[in-house]
């Protein structure tokens, strides 16, 4: 079993214990619990990264609104370390209290590649990862991170964050874990019934046959013909579809570079999101 601390202090002393044993570089992978097989695809690069693995569980409040589901957020901190095993050397699992004092008054303010789609309808949400990430980092001093791909508009993010801030960390990025119908692995996908499951495996087919419209119909066509079939698929809700650089997300109207084609999509309460390249 890794070793738990829940103290920023026992934190700082734990590394500083693996820095002492010699000149093995550190990973981190920031998490928020509820671990599953995309999670310990991140945990497997990590090791592949670095000599020491350290993986933090911590559902952050400040990167959910008033009305979504930090309450309800699954935590399952006994299973969770049971699946990790001796995969990782130290699991730092906070409360709210330790990572945010009752006088905590500074928060990281984005810009970049958070503008627009998740931004459009979270306006919180990348202000509240970059200020926890950015403890986090500071806290551990990991040589590399990983992050999922799944969550793609909050990788460059975190890019963009750690180069702006001159951070000495490298951000791996790490490949989207599916299910067998296509479906990106989430804790979130706990929530939905036998026949939401069955709709939310339509969501990566539905981009899969964007991306290849893509290469020959306008951009905006191919956007709004894959929320129209998301609709058609049984989503309650299509918050976005978006055919974007894949550098800065920057809207494009051409395949002239590297593109990302990212989507958000609601089916019953359960809000999915997913991307791929184009």
């Amino acid at each position: 079993m890794p070793h738990l601390v829940k103290s920023l202090a026992e934190l700082r002393q734990a590394v500083s214990s693996l820095r002492r044993l010699g000149n093995g570089r550190i990973a981190l992978v920031p998490t928020m619990g509820a671990l599953h097989a995309g999670h310990m695809c991140l945990v497997d690069q990590a090791r592949a990264h670095g000599d020491y693995v350290v993986v933090s569980i911590f559902v952050n409040p400040t990167q959910f609104a008033p009305h979504e589901d930090f309450d309800a957020y699954p935590r399952t901190l006994d299973s969770d370390l049971r699946q990790l095993g001796d995969l990782a050397q130290i699991v730092f699992a906070p409360t709210v209290r330790e990572m945010y004092r009752q006088e905590h008054a500074t928060t990281i303010s984005v810009g970049g590649p958070s503008a627009g789609l998740e931004t459009d309808f979270r306006p919180h949400f990348f202000s509240g990862v970059a200020t926890v990430v950015a403890k986090l980092l500071i806290a551990v001093g990991p040589d590399t991170a990983m992050f999922g791909e799944k969550d793609y508009q909050q990788l460059l993010v975190v890019r963009q964050m750690v180069t702006d801030l001159a951070l000495p960390v490298g951000i791996i990025g790490v490949a989207t874990l599916r299910e067998a119908d296509g479906l990106a692995l989430s804790s979130r996908n706990a929530y939905l019934s036998k026949a939401e499951r069955e709709i939310a495996g339509k969501l990566n087919l539905i981009l899969k046959q964007a991306a290849v419209m893509a290469w020959r119909d306008d951009l905006r066509t191919v956007e709004a013909w894959a929320v129209q079939a998301l609709g058609e698929a049984g989503f309650s809700q299509v918050d976005y579809v978006a055919i974007r650089d894949a550098q800065t997300l920057k809207e494009i109207g051409s395949l002239q570079r590297p593109a990302r084609l990212l989507a958000a999509a609601t089916v019953g309460k359960t809000r999915l999101i997913d991307n791929m390249a184009v």
